[in-house]
């Protein structure tokens, strides 16, 4: 079952990055959870500025331009599938110029029951 990614960035960043960060998050969730490629469900909800409140500092961290990332999927994947899932993401994310400070992912997991892909009941 895919996941459902919604990604809340400045508008700034999205119109800069925006491809390239739908690319690294796919390809880190199929690295990291042997996805099918065809299982691509992004949304990006771009903010201006001043929409987006966060400290800067919180945990000793830089941050300037949080993206924030949330993976809802369902409960399949094992502590060390998302750990390794984490990593490639970071990876990716960083590999095209996303600061590793202004990366933050939650991943919600829920079981089966709650999804639908449009079938009939």
């Amino acid at each position: 079952m895919m996941p459902l990614i919604q990604v809340d960035l400045r508008r700034s960043v999205f119109e800069e990055k925006g491809k390239g960060i739908s690319d690294a998050i796919h390809n880190a969730l199929v690295a990291g959870f042997d996805m099918e490629t065809t299982d691509l469900f992004h949304v990006f909800r771009p903010h201006d500025e001043g929409e987006i409140f966060f400290s800067p500092t919180y945990d000793n961290r830089d941050r300037r331009d949080l993206i924030v990332i949330s993976i809802t999927m369902v409960n399949m994947f094992s502590p060390e599938q998302k750990k390794k899932a984490h990593k490639e993401l970071t990876k990716r994310l960083v590999e095209i110029g996303v600061r590793r400070d202004d990366i933050l992912v939650c991943m919600v997991e829920n079981n089966a029951e709650n999804w639908t892909l449009g079938e009939r009941s």
